[in-house]
């Protein structure tokens, strides 16, 4: 087990290093299983350090789940976000924002421990990149709402028991307005989840369809018109999930890159190969250097438009990574192997650099597209001026649609 210094830590740090300890002593990952490791580590505080204590953290500095995450690694500790990964990164941080005590009681733990998957439902065929301009609907009838609609690229869907849902509760609002947010029953036979094939052979991603789908109101999430501020904060942390992760120094994806040159014959180590390889290092490193930074200035909940910034240059940065093994592979990058159609158990990683190749395709779309994030950067970090948007004051039912 790791040693560290106790003399020069803060009060908060030793009381972190202090659980730690507890959590590795009581419940040793090597002879523990999975689920009541990070069940306890929930019990801790040690899951989100940053959220309420008794809901999985301790109200501390989101900046210590690092030295939390090094030291249970380290030790042999599975990771929540491998079978979980959606709901780890998106959907619980917007429980603890938008969620009732009653709602964050019921699913946080079991979240955490990955007994129950989770899915978000936001995009639609019909509303592309304008989330806002969603169509799925919601009616009230009692103490219920009855939902439909069809939401796509849905993540895992076939795996949920849980989906954090959107739709459109009041049409005659404008487009923002007018959406209220929900906890679905993703295992309710009204709702059908279809496969949606990628370029990887996998289908991962889903469409699911609505159909008469009953919600109690005690699953919404915040209030009706609620919606669209909810959607924000499930964005927020998708980006900072996807894009901000903090690997160690040279590891991640540039690490395989760096393992594919180290493998090269001698003869194929040009300079100008060499020197391709070193600036995507150095972009690595910088954009790893990015996110430390902007993880300290993470809240909870909501971490803030900076996220952005780690998700764009995070994509571009996969694409290229994956095409430069490409090209050092060679004629090898061409086979991929089986193409069989399969439901994979996790969205996390790929098992070859070819698979990886097709499956970074998509980094530039999901969670908000490129060009998305360079109008979020552009106008809320930057302050430019915005896109021109014509239907900004006009109600929903009155904006063209195809």
């Amino acid at each position: 087990m790791t040693v560290i210094d106790q003399t020069a830590l803060s009060p908060d740090e030793q009381r972190v290093a202090d659980l730690v300890e507890e959590l590795l002593t009581e419940s040793p990952p090597d002879s523990t299983d999975p689920k009541t490791f990070l069940g306890a580590q929930y019990d801790k505080g040690l899951a989100w350090v940053h959220f309420p204590e008794g809901q999985g953290g301790l109200g501390l500095s989101p900046k210590l789940q690092k030295d939390i995450n090094e030291r249970i690694y380290a030790a042999g500790a599975p990771n929540p976000m491998y079978r979980n990964p959606i709901g780890h990164g998106m959907c619980a941080p917007t429980i603890v924002a938008w969620g009732t005590a009653d709602q964050q009681q019921r699913y946080l733990r079991p979240l955490f421990t990955g007994e129950e998957v989770w899915c978000q439902l936001f995009s639609e065929p019909g509303s592309g990149s304008d989330f806002a301009g969603l169509s799925s609907s919601g009616v009230q009838d009692g103490e219920e709402w009855i939902v439909n609609g069809q939401k796509v690229w849905t993540t895992l869907a076939h795996l949920s028991k849980w989906g954090l849902l959107v739709v459109r509760t009041d049409p005659q609002a404008v487009k923002h307005a007018g959406l209220t947010a929900f906890v679905v029953d993703m295992q309710d036979p009204t709702v059908e989840i279809r496969p949606l094939r990628q370029m990887t052979g996998e289908a991962e991603f889903n469409e699911v369809f609505f159909s008469d789908t009953r919600i109690a109101e005690t699953e919404m999430l915040g209030k009706p018109g609620d919606g669209w501020r909810a959607s924000l904060t499930t964005l927020m942390n998708e980006r900072v999930s996807i894009g901000g992760t903090i690997p160690p120094r040279g590891s991640g994806t540039i690490a395989a890159l760096v393992g594919v040159w180290n493998e090269l014959p001698a003869e194929a180590k040009t300079n100008v190969a060499r020197d391709d390889v070193m600036k995507l290092w150095a972009r690595a490193e910088v954009l790893r250097l990015t996110n430390i930074r902007a993880n300290q200035m993470r809240k909870a909940g909501d971490p803030g438009p900076e996220g952005s910034i780690g998700k764009m240059a995070s994509a571009d940065l996969n694409k290229d990574i994956y095409d430069e093994a490409m090209n050092l592979l060679g004629a090898d990058g061409l086979l991929y192997g089986s193409y069989e159609m399969v439901r994979p158990e996790t969205a996390m990683g790929a098992d070859t650099l070819q698979k990886a190749f097709l499956r970074s395709r998509a980094n530039s779309i999901e969670g908000g597209t490129t060009e998305v994030m360079k109008n979020i950067l552009g106008e809320r970090v930057l302050g430019l001026p915005g896109d021109v948007r014509v239907d900004r004051e006009v109600p929903w039912s009155e904006v063209p649609r195809n």
